[in-house]
């Protein structure tokens, strides 16, 4: 039984190896072709024999070979780099050449191509020494060329790899490209000013055409007139608006509102009136774009603070915690509204400008793929600012403070005067203005007097002598405190001895003010007139050292050359 057992295992592996080298002799075209090209009958049949011209064994050979072919105008030869399979073969001799020139045109204007970007491969297969790429050795079938939109719709340029029966497979624009060209032609082509241009000034001179390098400084001029003019125009009704607000604003957005005017014109003569090269036509959008966010963003924070200007100045000009909390509370939200804005209009510039860019791909893939050292770097140089803005955010949002409270942060009496995205400015008692980084203040503790009320009780303290009369200073300190406009609550007035030595006594006086400043200032008033009024009625009130110059004992009531005690009597 155990020999008829190991005969039959003995045969079942005999038979698993040889079914495994059938497979393994498999050639690689026969295993994975599928996946390494598209296997077609035929080729272009109606545009004839290849040009020897035409090269299109790698991507960047099939691009540079196509781009070369109709720089020189040899678009019957180009028409070959074009996957024509869905033209008959008399379309694709009609055809072939017209839509090879189309094309041209588009990669030209629409996208800025790097060649040496593509791959140098013939399977395209992705090269990445590091081997952090998903993809890194795979062979590539197909691969985007470029991604354009016309009409509000995306299209891509894709190349193809076919194989045509035995023959060496080779790269074409794919057929679903071929049939969007004519309407990015419509989109990207020529447009009617490039109709009056010689020919002669058509060809290339480095990046650029020679026509280009003539319209495009021309281009800018106009423009930079055409802002000038705006903002002189908005500078005159500057002066024709009524004073105050409107005038402010209008003044201040002179400059934003000329930028975006000039945006909207370059932008509208690019889509209608002239097309420039791939090379100049991507850097205009990627700086109008920005522009146009930057002045309309400007322009918003100009509003916001018109609307801070205006609220400040209804405040009488002084920002303190005298005026009410729903005041304040308003100002705080619209300091809080300009730093959303601000944040908004960086972030959707940056997320555009790094998509006109394709950063975003190779950017993710390297800070998912590894923590770079320029990574970490980054972090750590940035993780100061982000902890402000949070924290900002965060004062906002509690409303810890607001704008006009005052608070004392490390022994210093100050007004909030600001809260922006990384630091507080503060308004100390002598008028000097305090920077704090947020973080810095989120973290120390601060009293902040105003965050219920603004009233508070005062105290002023005098060293007097042991025979003062306390209920006559005390009268005199309710009728100078109930003098004072800042003093409150009089009921609360009290003046009561808090201590005493040998020599002295110590007298505090308490009042209720109206807010912390003017509390100070009443309690400096009081001092003074009581001050004055034993000085010029009582100056016997005040402390002083007492030296005895006898060994009688006053208090005891002996007099000089007066015996005391029991021998007072005798003769």
């Amino acid at each position: 039984m155990k020999k008829n057992g190991a005969w039959r295992l003995w045969l079942v592996a005999a038979v698993a190896l040889i079914f495994t080298s059938l497979c393994g002799a498999q050639t690689p075209d026969e295993g994975d072709g599928e996946t390494r090209w598209f296997a077609v009958d035929s080729l272009n049949a109606g545009l004839g024999e290849v040009p020897k011209a035409v090269r299109r064994m790698t991507p960047r050979e099939a691009v540079r070979s196509f781009l070369t072919l109709t720089e020189n105008e040899d678009f019957a030869a180009a028409a070959h780099i074009l996957n024509l399979s869905e033209l008959s073969p008399a379309e694709q001799r009609e055809r072939g050449s017209q839509l090879a020139m189309q094309l041209a045109e588009v990669l030209k204007r629409g996208e800025w191509l790097k060649i040496s970007d593509l791959p140098g491969r013939q399977d395209a297969a992705i090269e990445d020494p590091t081997g952090q790429h998903p993809q890194t050795g795979e062979p590539r079938r197909n691969l985007k060329l470029a991604s354009l939109t016309a009409q509000g719709e995306t299209y891509d340029i894709r190349l193809g790899r076919y194989r045509m029966g035995d023959e060496e497979p080779v790269w074409l624009v794919m057929p679903d490209s071929v049939s969007s060209v004519p309407l990015l032609y419509q989109e990207y082509g020529p447009l009617m000013f490039e109709a009056y241009i010689p020919e002669r000034f058509k060809a290339s001179f480095g990046m650029l055409r020679i026509w280009e390098w003539v319209a495009i400084p021309v281009f800018l001029l106009l423009v930079g007139l055409m802002g000038w003019w705006v903002h002189h125009l908005v500078g005159v009704a500057t002066r024709w608006l009524p004073s105050g607000s409107p005038s402010i604003f209008a003044g201040r957005i002179k400059t934003p509102v000329a930028l975006v005017v000039m945006s909207l014109v370059t932008q509208a003569v690019l889509d209608y009136v002239v097309s420039f090269s791939a090379v100049a036509t991507t850097t205009f959008r990627v700086l109008l774009i920005v522009i146009l966010a930057w002045g309309a963003g400007t322009v918003a924070l100009r509003l916001v603070d018109t609307l801070m200007l205006r609220l400040t100045r209804r405040l009488i000009g002084q920002i303190d915690d005298t005026k009410p909390k729903d005041e304040r509370k308003l100002l705080t939200t619209l300091y809080a509204l300009r730093r959303i804005i601000i944040l908004i209009a960086v972030t959707a510039v940056s997320a555009y400008v790094l998509s006109q860019v394709q950063l975003f791909e190779t950017l993710g893939v390297t800070l998912l793929a590894s923590a770079s050292v320029l990574t970490v770097l980054v972090g750590i140089a940035g993780q100061a600012v982000i902890g402000n803005i949070l924290s900002s955010f965060q004062l906002s949002l509690a409303k810890s403070i607001r704008i006009g409270d005052l608070v004392v942060f490390e022994d210093q009496w100050c007004y909030v005067e600001g809260i922006f995205y990384t630091y507080i400015r503060l308004r100390i008692w002598n008028d000097r203005r305090l920077i704090v980084p947020v973080t810095y203040f989120v973290s120390r503790p601060f009293e902040n007097l105003s965050v219920k009320s603004a009233k508070e009780f005062r105290s002023l303290e005098l060293i007097l002598h042991l025979s003062a009369d306390i209920q006559c200073l005390r009268e005199k300190f309710l009728e100078y405190a109930q003098e004072e406009d800042n003093v409150i609550e009089h009921h609360k007035l009290s003046c009561y001895v808090t201590g005493q030595t040998e020599r002295a006594q110590t007298v505090v006086c308490y009042l209720m003010t109206s807010d912390p400043f003017a509390g100070w200032v009443a309690e400096m008033n009081v001092r003074e007139k009581l001050m004055a009024f034993i000085r010029d009625n009582h100056p016997e009130w005040w402390p002083r050292e007492v030296t005895a110059i006898s060994e009688h004992d006053v208090a005891l009531g002996e007099r000089p050359g007066r015996p005391s005690g029991h021998g007072g009597g005798g003769s």
